[in-house]
């Protein structure tokens, strides 16, 4: 099978330039057209000699993506898109379209071993990681998508345009696949590439103690997100598994660390569910578990799975969860949810496909 291209660094390039005979200039030729061009052959690197270009197009592909449904929300500023790669796995990306942002969340693997019980992704298990290249290729297709005039009658996006934000908040545990999230990272960010800024990148963790530290000696100025979703050790076993390793106690910790290393806030994700975390005495042991440290609280009604016991809070008790934590001084948004009706949550849409009988739940496109 041939060989992922965009696994490749840039001196990773060089270096095969110069097994193969070539100048070392050609690796960094070849990292413009991939990640400044966003080229998908070899062939359309016009300034590559010939034989050179039909030697890459033999033992390499580009786009590793392979679209295999895509489905768009009602109100056009949502689209979910299922990609099977080569060797048969799928992965989702979601393109979210706000007033000023066009953000794409991105899989950082296949499936996913936290086991959160709410979670459609957790449900399959893990089955394997992404590579780097499989990474940066997500954020590429968006990027390709967006900068094409628009003509297939899809989402309500300007373009030709470009994308704003990365969230790796799909598929797997990002700081679980940490050696292949920081290259895609730092390719993504680099400014003679992709050269999208660091500070629009946010990456999601359950709370895996170590990597957070390590994610903090890290020079690349990303943004944290804690997946969070109860505030005592007790809920959190239930819902988060991996909180048995990492209790909270530990895992506040490592987000004080973190913010006092790198001066940024920490954002903590927190999932509401009907009748299991969001109680006004819920609220305030989730003051008292964040008093006192840089954050922001994204509190997310949410997207329910076909046929789960755990279903979105009603909307007084989403209210009155928030009054209480403002009122306590800590910054908290209820974030918009977004494409409930085509299953935007993470890992529905390929359950769905893996399910044909929820299949009418989805508007294909």
């Amino acid at each position: 099978m041939p060989r992922l291209l965009l696994d490749l660094t840039r001196a990773e390039l060089r270096e095969l330039m110069t097994q193969w005979g070539q100048p070392a200039f050609r690796g960094d030729q070849i990292y413009l057209w991939l990640h400044r061009e966003l080229v998908t052959s070899p062939m359309q690197m016009t300034n590559l000699p010939q034989d050179l270009r039909a030697r890459l197009a033999d033992e390499f592909i580009i786009n590793p993506l392979e679209p295999v449904v895509s489905v768009d929300s009602r109100d056009g500023l949502t689209r979910k898109t299922l990609f099977r790669l080569p060797d048969g796995a799928t992965i989702e990306v979601v393109l979210m379209l706000y007033e000023s942002r066009r953000t794409v969340c991105i899989s950082t693997q296949v499936g996913c071993g936290m086991g959160c019980t709410f979670c459609a992704t957790g449900q399959g298990g893990l089955l394997r990681n992404l590579s780097a290249g499989e990474i940066v290729a997500q954020v590429h297709w968006f990027e390709r998508w967006l900068r094409q005039p628009a003509g297939d009658g899809g989402l309500r996006v300007k373009r030709p345009s470009r994308l704003t934000n990365v969230v790796v908040m799909g598929m797997g545990e990002p700081l679980a696949n940490y050696k292949a999230l920081m290259q895609a990272l730092r390719t993504i960010a680099d400014p003679e590439g992709f050269a999208l800024s660091a500070r629009s990148i946010t990456v999601s963790t359950v709370g895996l103690v170590p990597m957070i530290d390590r994610l903090a000696a890290e020079e690349l100025p990303i943004r944290l997100a804690v997946s969070l979703h109860a505030p005592t050790n007790r809920l959190r076993n239930r819902l988060v598994p991996i909180n048995r390793r990492y209790p909270l106690e530990s895992l506040m910790a490592a987000c004080h660390r973190y913010v006092e290393k790198t001066g940024r806030r920490i954002s903590f994700e927190y999932a509401l569910m009907r009748g299991v975390n969001d109680s006004a005495q819920h609220a305030e042991l989730l003051v008292d578990l964040l008093m006192g440290l840089r954050c922001h609280v994204n509190l997310i009604p949410l997207n329910p799975i076909p046929n789960s016991p755990y279903q979105p809070s009603h909307e007084e008790d989403v209210a009155r969860f928030q009054t209480i934590l403002n009122a306590a001084g800590i910054p908290t948004t209820v974030r918009l949810r977004r494409g409930i009706e085509i299953n935007a949550g993470c890992g529905q849409l390929r359950q769905a496909v893996q399910q044909p009988e929820l299949i009418p739940l989805l508007s294909s496109r």
